[in-house]
């Protein structure tokens, strides 16, 4: 039986709780805060509660300095840092998603997989427009009305992220299949989602917003 690691304390709510549910912080050679989400840079970490609004206190409270009894370098931009690099995190697993086959594109397919109740997220770029949603949520009912499936719908990523992570051009619509690679893609979309405060969501066939929190365990990233 594995060994459970001791638990670690926010730097600034000083809540504790496990190394994989709070996000690492290390100091670098110039003595500036380095984000380390993967949890395995050498050196002592400070530990914080991974949301924006609580990397933001630790930032303004200058709580970094205290951690690491030393000078910490911490940029205000350090919140907004911490953001893009979780969003490229999303948009390289699903990189890694579409290698392993478990990525459909092209509005028709994306619909056909839709029907066949193989999806377990929808994918849409930040800026697709609402008509091309609502066809694919109607692609999640049966021929009685029943939803086929209740995906969780991956809206966080703009147009030109998907570009580059599916490599092809105008992906608006995408569809994450169930097998290899889902589960690691969903694991960082919630992280990210949770960074942001938004609670992950499900969009079901029968309401465009149902709100139904899926927050599961964000996990740390392998």
């Amino acid at each position: 039986m594995k060994k459970a690691e001791p638990e670690r304390t926010c730097i600034v709510t000083r809540q504790p709780g496990a190394p994989d549910g709070l996000m690492r912080f290390v100091l670098g050679p110039d003595g500036s805060v380095v984000p380390d989400l993967r949890g395995k840079l050498p050196g002592r970490g400070a530990w914080v509660t991974p949301t924006r609004v609580v990397l933001a206190e630790a930032v303004k409270r200058k709580l970094f300095a205290r951690a690491f009894k030393a000078e910490a370098k911490a940029p205000a931009d350090l919140p907004d840092l911490v953001d893009a690099m979780l969003a490229r995190d999303v948009a390289g697993s699903l990189a890694l998603a579409n290698k392993a086959g478990a990525v459909v594109t092209g509005f028709a397919k994306v619909e056909s997989a839709a029907r066949s109740g193989s999806v377990v997220a929808l994918v849409h770029a930040r800026e697709a427009a609402e008509d091309g949603r609502r066809k694919l949520r109607g692609a999640l009912r049966g021929p009685g009305g029943d939803p086929i499936s209740d995906p969780i719908v991956l809206d966080d990523l703009p147009e030109d992220d998907l570009d580059v992570a599916l490599g092809r051009e105008h992906v608006i619509h995408a569809a994450l299949l169930a097998g290899p690679g889902s589960q690691g893609c969903l694991s960082r979309w919630r992280r990210l989602r949770v960074y942001r405060g938004v609670d992950p969501v499900a969009e079901s066939p029968g309401d465009q917003m149902s709100g139904r929190a899926r927050l599961g365990d964000p996990g740390r990233q392998d």
